[in-house]
């Protein structure tokens, strides 16, 4: 089940092959985290999501507020009876016509739904081994930094990643800064201070990087800094974590020869569950 422009219908809904996300990657989306019927952090996705569709030109439709898109979301996976915990993904595509030039700027929109297994965010004990991905670059420009439906350079880094046995990859830009990983932002530990791109770099703005960047200011223990971080400063690091809103925090146990510690990365993800309030 799914929920098509407001309406609850069968999954296997068939989009035409004239739809402008398929034809051109010409969408925006949101990952979602649903706990105890409570979408988390709910208004930075929606200002994000707004943004987004302001930034490609999108028109935003008057019934797209906060109120309706939460009672969408909602409606879905209390009809799928998923409430407790699932993982929820809003993707808005500028409707069929045209070529590069749209006919028009108006939108329709999907939100599927899956049970996730746990409502708290959990630390598996497991190896999570990273390298850098080289073939293609992450360009440092505004649309860098959305959700868009065009995400080839995150799913070639991952066949790559897949290809070398590792669990993940570490994106670069033009400029051969690490940006971010396959599956979320990327930070840093070195020593006290506690270092991830900024936005500027091209990075994904992440709604869960900027939870870590709080909860991080508020230990008092570490110095947040956003700057470029490059290849070399990773053999130097102590830690080394990725972030989302599904996963919130995952340890990087290893980057080539390098090892790391995952001290910081778990204190932050208790300090995490106790801002959900699970």
């Amino acid at each position: 089940m799914i929920n098509f422009n407001g309406v609850l219908q069968d999954s296997e809904l068939q989009l035409s092959v004239n739809n402008r996300s398929f034809l051109y990657g010409d969408g925006v989306f949101e990952t979602l985290k649903i706990v105890n019927n409570k979408i988390l952090f709910f208004e930075e996705h929606y200002f994000r999501l707004m943004s987004s569709m302001r930034i490609v030109r999108m028109q935003i439709p008057m019934n797209f507020t906060l109120e309706y898109l939460e009672e969408q979301i909602l409606q879905l996976v209390k009809a799928k009876n998923i409430q407790n915990s699932a993982r929820v993904r809003l993707t808005v595509y500028r409707n069929e016509g045209g070529f590069y030039l749209p006919a028009n700027n108006s939108v329709s929109f999907i939100i599927t739904a899956f049970e996730l297994q746990s409502k708290t965010y959990q630390y598996e004990v497991k190896p999570f081994e990273v390298d850098l991905y080289k073939d293609f670059v992450v360009t440092k420009q505004l649309l860098s930094t959305l959700k868009t439906t065009n995400k080839l350079i995150q799913i070639t880094a991952s066949i790559f990643a897949n290809e070398n046995k590792l669990q993940g990859c570490l994106l670069i830009n033009e400029e051969k800064n690490v940006v971010e990983a396959t599956n979320g932002n990327v930070f840093m530990l070195v020593a006290n201070q506690l270092i991830t791109p900024p936005i500027s770099e091209g990075c994904l703005n992440g709604i869960m990087r900027k939870q870590i960047i709080h909860l991080a200011k508020q230990l008092g223990t570490v110095e947040v800094i956003e700057k470029e971080i490059s290849p070399f400063h990773l053999q130097k690091a102590d830690e080394l974590f990725i972030t989302n809103v599904i996963i919130g925090i995952q340890p990087i146990t290893k980057y080539r020869k390098k090892e790391f510690k995952v001290h910081l990365s778990v204190e932050l993800l208790k300090k995490l569950n106790d801002l959900i309030d699970v």
